[in-house]
């Protein structure tokens, strides 16, 4: 989680930091604070958002053109100034800010203490720069030399950027398990450190990626990369694919409904020189080398977390039905530590929005561990996951810088669904089915437009519902997983508790909370269960239950039995997830609108999952 930006070159560096956190905040906002070179060292940090400390550093100023800023989202201590970053030694002649968790902190810590150093803070950073500082003083290393000791005694992970009063010309980072970026403008002689290319992007494309046990020191006229055995590395530059525009909010009041209404965009470009109905074709170039080993798969497990693990569910429905090949869908975080059964002739599918998240890149190292192919599926170009996997499929849904997941959720499916397609293709799927489906996948983008549409009359619904306390989401087959997908996306936002289930369970357990101050949302689309789901909702009736029914344009039997109705366009069931979870999105958005919460900044909640 939490967002780093560093710059060295011939500006004024408070300014580019500051802006840079602000386009990072969505990885934390609980604290914030800067560090800049000016002879000394100047830190200035403080709890809340970036923005009260942009306000203070209006009137305090910190001229110097090397720095590093950080803004936090809380693992260890409570949000407070004295727990913000960055942290600096006892000397105050160097500072670091760090994303990530130190999980031997503590043995660091009373190590250090016993050596004679005080703790000021409750965060398990300071033990890392302290340990930094003891092996400075004790061996006589130069400041680079010392991180590169104190990081082979830390376990756990880490991103970290550091400045020094003793070489005001330079800015060292590290990074393991927690992503970091460097922005070049060699002609400028300026560099960035960022933790997210979005803090980097409108001052430069050209990025490099460091991975995991590799340090970089920069400085004015260059940066050199070496990896912990101290050997330097050649890294290659490489070119973002998106531009400042589209991770600005455009006249939107939130960067989420932005995202929601670029979703006919965003699917659209998932699409796009991948399928076409015409040649009755499906090109996914980074599967074109795995495709037999994919297609000839006993098992494939899906692992994800959060929004992406529901994905994955709506993809083990349409690979099973589709490819007829079993099908697992693992929580990331269980999947890591539970040492799971794999055999020769499976397959590991991980998702991943970020390329970034901590539990599911760690399941990538588990799967090959054991000698088992891992293909992945994410959004971010040159992301970890995305560099760590055998192959995959990448989203082009653009940036999504709200923290409750929209576009992304959509574009995972439809990527899963071309590569269902895919392994179907040929094999247990005539020619004249796949043209079929194909063309149905065509028409998605304009009827996802035609759903947009209801944005008003789900507002105005939203001022019943924006005091309710509990809500209960229903769905079966492929909407199923939307139906939890709808009650997380509530639950991220306005802070108000949803669950979500398969509608048939209902009657075991969860119909003992219907009454009328819980609305129970149903997917009833007019699918094979169609049937089945509108007896579900008479039993709700029959007890007073307050009903949305998202159903069928044509279809008007719902009426007399629900207090709502929303229609959506009718569309093949397999594809019926995309559009259902629209309104969903925006019922989510408008009751956290009315209700006052931040919606692209909830509580307690961060983009990127880069710590356990």
């Amino acid at each position: 989680m939490c967002g780093i930006v560093g710059y060295i070159g011939p500006k004024n560096a408070q300014e580019i930091i500051i802006n840079g956190l602000k386009r990072l905040e969505y990885r934390g906002y609980d604290s914030a604070g800067v560090a800049i070179l000016n002879g000394t060292l100047q830190v200035r940090k403080q709890k809340g958002k970036v923005n009260e400390l942009a306000d203070t550093l209006k009137h305090k100023t910190l001229n110097g053109q090397v720095g590093i800023g950080h803004t936090r989202w809380a693992t260890h201590g409570f949000p407070n100034d004295t727990n913000a970053h960055p942290h600096v030694n006892a000397a105050d002649d160097f500072a670091l800010v760090h994303n990530g968790i130190i999980e031997n902190y503590q043995a660091l810590r009373a190590r250090l203490q016993g050596r004679g150093y005080e703790f000021k803070t409750q965060t398990d950073t300071e033990a890392l720069v302290h340990l930094i500082d003891d092996v400075r003083k004790s061996t006589g290393l130069s400041l680079e030399k010392a991180i590169s000791q104190a990081l082979t005694q830390v376990v756990g992970t880490y991103g970290i950027a550091v400045v020094s009063a003793n070489d005001p010309d330079m800015l060292i980072a590290a990074r393991k398990g927690s992503p970091l970026i460097l922005g070049v403008r060699e002609e400028e002689n300026e560099y960035f450190i960022s933790s997210d290319a979005s803090a980097v992007v409108e001052h430069t494309r050209r990025v490099v990626y460091l991975n995991d046990g590799e340090l970089i020191v920069v400085r004015r006229d260059g940066f050199e990369v070496k990896n912990i055995d101290d050997v330097t590395l050649q890294k290659e530059i490489h070119e973002l694919e998106w531009d400042l525009e589209q991770i600005e909010k455009e006249g939107y009041p939130h960067f989420m409904l932005k995202e929601i209404v670029e979703q006919p965009e965003s699917l659209a470009n998932c699409m796009r020189g991948r399928i076409s109905s015409e040649d009755n074709a499906i090109v996914l170039g980074g599967l074109i080398d795995v495709l037999d080993e994919l297609r000839n798969a006993n098992r494939i497990i899906i692992c994800a977390c959060g929004t992406s693990w529901h994905a994955g569910l709506v993809g083990e429905y349409l690979i099973e039905e589709f490819a007829r090949i079993p099908v697992e869908v693992e929580y990331a975080s269980e999947f890591r530590y539970r040492d799971p059964i794999l055999n020769k002739g499976d397959v590991v599918l991980v998702i991943s929005q970020s390329g970034e998240t901590a539990d599911t890149l760690a399941a990538v190292r588990e799967a090959k561990r054991k000698d088992i192919p891992v293909y992945g599926i994410c959004n971010v170009v040159g992301s970890t996951i995305a560099r760590e996997t055998d192959a995959g499929v990448y989203l082009h849904a653009g940036p999504e810088i709200g923290v409750a997941s929209t576009k992304a959720f959509t574009a995972q499916v439809l990527v899963l669904t071309m590569i269902a397609l895919k392994m179907a293709e040929g094999r247990t799927m005539s020619n004249e089915e796949l043209r079929e489906n194909l063309r149905a996948l065509e028409e998605l983008p304009e009827k996802v437009q035609e759903v947009l549409k209801l944005n008003d009359q789900i507002r105005e619904m939203s001022e019943v519902f924006r005091y309710a306390t509990n809500f209960l989401y229903l769905g079966r087959g492929y909407n199923f997983p939307v139906a939890l997908e709808g009650a997380l996306k509530l639950k991220e936002i306005s802070y108000i508790h949803a669950e979500g289930y398969p509608a048939a369970e209902m009657k075991h357990g969860p119909i003992a909370l219907i009454d009328r101050q819980m609305p129970v949302i149903f997917i009833a689309l007019k699918d094979r269960t169609y049937g089945k789901v509108v007896t579900n909702i008479e039993e709700v009736v029959a007890r007073h239950g307050v009903v949305i029914a998202i159903t069928d344009s044509d279809n008007d039997e719902l009426d007399d039995l629900c207090e709502y109705v929303i229609r959506i366009p009718a569309i093949s069931e397999f594809l019926s997830p995309i559009l259902a979870v629209l309104p969903l999105q925006f019922l989510a958005y408008h009751i956290a609108v009315l209700r006052g919460c931040d919606v692209d900044q909830p509580r307690n909640l961060a983009k990127s999952v880069t710590v356990e």
